[in-house]
């Protein structure tokens, strides 16, 4: 496989650590490994001494996962979740960035926040607070949230509609445009202690947003951060979701069991990013959820996979089933063939996951439950450091794959990193040590705000520009 990659140039792999602040995340049940520490969500030492490892390995950065509430569609109730520890319990993320960012330099950390249940003015005086304290190094993941059970305890009897969520999402994007760009001119603050001017009334203005689902007037409450706007990452692969992602990501998040499955989704939003917005469509970078188990020997590799599944709850697996697709698989037999059952959505659904299994395969629901046990929604790639990185490359080469999000850190700094480098997939050190996730995500040095063609950008109100000359765009 290496040798059919020679002949084209070498992609350097975008690598991040895939967590969530709750035990197990994507693989319920493994929290009761003697090995694993993620039950140790609460503990700051846990998330302090884990960046530390990633950075020591020189990861990209860390990317955090979130949910706004539990996974009650299987069986109808919480139980699977609550006793399989099934993303439930769960913290809030971005509370624990400062604490890893003050124990590191150059490790960048996504944080996913959705746009559905919070003030756009609320959360730019977050996020931009955040930015602060990390010099910088903070992506915004933008959701729009999935599960009734978030909606209920937020006032709602239930999630708004998906084309209405990315509406929604559309507006709020562009509010929080002008309250990070275009409300502050750069060099607003002047913090002069001759004239004693703090902040120059003549460069912060009003907003003044009216529309569908807000009114903000503005200005914004806090100064332009390091980078303005964090780095924007997504993850959507609806008509609604590759549109939004095309004009709005600079990274986008992918997670299929095959390479074939989510080509097709990477090459739309592309599309749409050069025909529709005027994007290179390179510029958007390609995040693709890979669990690899690595060994010094295939044997070791495979042992470790045997011993994983030990621990994995099946009862886990179909609550996040459940959550995920909104399908309750208890309401079907353990023996029945989920591909010849009445429901247009169960059948579609598990013929995504049956597509590239072996053709005389019985898919049932504890088929799915095994499927997505370990690693959840994207694959498993067992073996050697060698055959991890051959699998890597294939994704790269088909899917257009450009990261990984691996949940064994110690093996991966020491076992595949060195590999990939090897190979010329993986760099030495940050690009900018010490710099912002943007600059260390582009690899160029100054690159710290929301590069030239993409939309964020004609919203700063750079310094030296009369606001005569820059008005704040709709």
């Amino acid at each position: 496989m290496a040798s059919q990659n020679e002949t084209r140039p070498k992609k350097p792999l975008i690598i991040n650590a895939f967590v969530m602040m709750c035990s197990g995340h994507q693989s319920p049940g493994l929290w009761r490994h003697p090995d694993d520490e993620s039950w140790r969500f609460g503990d700051i030492d846990h998330w302090v001494e884990l960046a530390q490892i990633l950075e020591e390995a020189k990861f990209h950065g860390m990317f955090i996962a979130d949910v706004l509430g539990g996974y009650d569609v299987y069986q109808q109730k919480l139980d699977a979740a609550m006793i399989s520890g099934a993303q439930w319990p769960m913290n809030e993320p971005l509370a624990i960035v400062p604490a890893m960012a003050a124990a590191t330099k150059s490790l960048g950390f996504g944080v996913t926040v959705s746009t559905t249940y919070e003030q756009p003015y609320h959360l730019a005086r977050r996020l931009a607070t955040v930015d602060h304290l990390t010099k910088g190094r903070l992506g915004w993941n933008i959701v729009t949230s999935y599960l009734d059970s978030a909606a209920k305890n937020l006032g709602r009897a239930e999630q708004p509609a998906h084309d209405d969520r990315y509406a929604q999402a559309e507006e709020y994007i562009r509010v929080m445009y002008k309250l990070f760009q275009s409300s502050w001119r750069d060099d607003a603050v002047q913090l002069n202690r001759e004239t004693g001017v703090y902040t120059d009334p003549s460069l912060v203005r009003k907003i003044n947003h009216k529309g569908r689902f807000f009114d903000v007037p503005g200005p914004a409450i806090t100064q332009p951060s390091p980078q303005r706007t964090p780095l924007l990452l997504q993850a959507g692969t609806s008509k609604a979701g590759k549109v939004f992602a095309a004009q709005h990501a600079e990274a986008i998040f992918v997670s299929a069991h095959a390479a074939a499955a989510v080509a097709k989704s990477i090459a739309d939003v592309r599309q749409l990013a050069r025909t529709d917005f005027g994007r290179d469509p390179n510029a958007i970078k390609v995040l693709a959820l890979v669990t690899p188990i690595i060994g010094e020997t295939e044997e070791e590799a495979q042992a470790k996979l045997k011993d994983f599944r030990k621990y994995a709850s099946t009862e886990g697996a179909l609550a996040l089933f459940g959550g995920w697709t909104g399908i309750d698989l208890d309401k079907y037999g353990d023996d029945e063939e989920l591909r010849h059952v009445e429901s247009n959505a169960v059948r579609s659904t598990v013929d995504a996951y049956a597509r590239f299994s072996p053709a005389n395969s019985k898919w049932t629901k504890h088929t799915v439950a095994e499927h997505i046990s370990i690693g959840g929604n994207g694959p498993l790639v067992v073996g050697t450091a060698a055959q991890v990185a051959d699998g890597l490359e294939a994704w790269i080469s088909e899917a257009d794959g450009y990261a990984l999000f691996p949940q064994s850190f110690k093996d991966i700094g020491k076992l595949l990193l060195p590999e990939l480098r090897k190979r010329g997939l993986f760099w030495d050190d940050y690009d900018v040590p010490g710099g912002t996730y943007r600059e260390n995500f582009y690899g160029q040095k100054g690159q710290k705000h929301p590069p030239e063609g993409h939309v964020a950008s004609t919203f700063q109100w750079k310094a030296g520009v009369p606001e005569s000359e820059h008005a704040v765009p709709e």
